[in-house]
């Protein structure tokens, strides 16, 4: 069975040169265990490396994408070769004038298909790897051409440095959410631009209703209801870099963990359904999938052939993690006796979830 995405997008170049997906909800939701194997959408690594610095015996990463695994690919060589400091200048997260030296650190722990990969993207590399990405494009189009339309830098600061709960309400109504921000936004986040800037336009095949309302509803939350000054995400989209607020992957506290587990990850050019016919031959059991936003891009009707696959490579009390975008994918009635929907658990994570454009997050659990 092949994915249905695979027949739809276009998948030559990098999409996501990091992962738009909160690795804190995600480990919550997997409650990952020390014997645990975890099956992971590569993108571009960052929780495929979470999930591995959260104690997991073994961690698959899996992608029909060869530049994304290249991403990851380059992250591994980062953890082993460069200091936590390194890692993030090489990335982004921070300002660097040495990311060249950096990558050249890094090169020889390379596969000669990622060199190469690599090689030939030198801009790619002094600018910081985590924004080559066309979603990161994406962002950087709205930072440096809408944006300065609608906000000055200083209100831009001032947003980032958060604060309680009333201030940020009243910092909202009161300064950012002007009619010039709300037009805008509607523009540059309806699906026409972002299914062409952003991502692909076959991406947007099962989404019904107004992308742009239900992006901008989330943003609201992610303004107010939640702090800016610790949103990596949002810092990110709106300065081009991560601030003071990281990733789970990319905490210093995690560092070292991450970098002493390393050989507990593997990568694999393969569809998630390829992988589940080679583990079902070989009579492996899986514990937790995280997946991502990958049944954004399916039918209702491939979506719940793939569940059901996936619960029958599952061990009894195993997990499943993903993300609705703007298509609504569930389990299906008639999996409900092989995957139990937690809403106990993805109802309290979602309202925490910092990646704050997904309109929900599903975990189910399989009986």
């Amino acid at each position: 069975m092949s994915t249905e995405a695979a027949q739809r997008a276009d998948f030559s170049r990098i999409r996501y040169a990091q992962v738009w997906e909160d690795a804190d909800v995600l480990l919550a939701a997997l409650d990952v265990r020390p014997e645990d194997t975890v099956v992971s959408i590569a993108s571009a690594g960052d929780n495929a490396l979470a999930l591995l610095g959260a104690g997991a015996a073994r961690v698959v990463a899996l992608d029909l994408n060869p530049a994304q695994l290249a991403c990851l690919a380059l992250r591994v060589a980062a953890y082993r070769e460069l200091s936590h400091e390194g890692l993030l200048e090489l990335l982004g997260s921070r300002p660097s004038d040495r990311r060249v030296e950096l990558y050249r650190r890094c090169r020889p722990m390379l596969a000669p298909a990622v060199r190469d990969f690599w090689d030939a993207r030198p801009v790619c590399i002094a600018a910081g790897v985590g924004g080559a990405g066309k979603f990161e494009d994406y962002f950087r189009l709205f930072r440096s051409r809408v944006l300065p339309l609608v906000h000055r830098r200083s209100t831009v600061a001032a947003l980032l440095r958060g604060g309680d709960r009333a201030a940020r309400e009243a910092f909202y109504r009161g300064q950012w959410d002007t009619w010039r921000w709300r037009l805008l936004f509607r523009v540059f986040f309806s699906r026409f631009v972002m299914g062409r800037l952003g991502r692909d336009p076959a991406f947007f095949k099962y989404v019904e209703g107004s992308v742009a309302e239900r992006i901008l509803g989330r943003t609201r939350h992610a303004l107010t209801e939640l702090n800016p000054a610790e949103n990596p995400y949002l810092h990110w989209i709106l300065t081009g870099t991560h601030g003071e607020a990281l990733p789970w992957a990319l905490r210093a506290e995690n560092f070292e963990r991450i970098r002493a587990r390393l050989g507990r990850l593997e990568w694999h050019e393969l569809t998630l359904e390829a992988y589940l016919g080679r583990a079902g031959s070989a009579g492996a059991r899986i514990d937790k999938f995280n997946l991502s936003d990958i049944f954004e891009y399916m039918s209702p009707e491939n979506t719940a052939a793939l569940l059901e696959r996936l619960a029958a490579a599952s061990r009894p009390g195993g997990r499943l993690a993903y993300w609705n975008m703007l298509a609504p994918r569930r389990r299906p009635e008639a999996l409900a006796a092989r995957l139990r929907p937690r809403e106990d658990l993805a109802g309290p994570l979602f309202a925490r979830d910092k990646a704050f454009f997904y309109s929900a997050l599903v975990v189910e659990e399989v009986v």
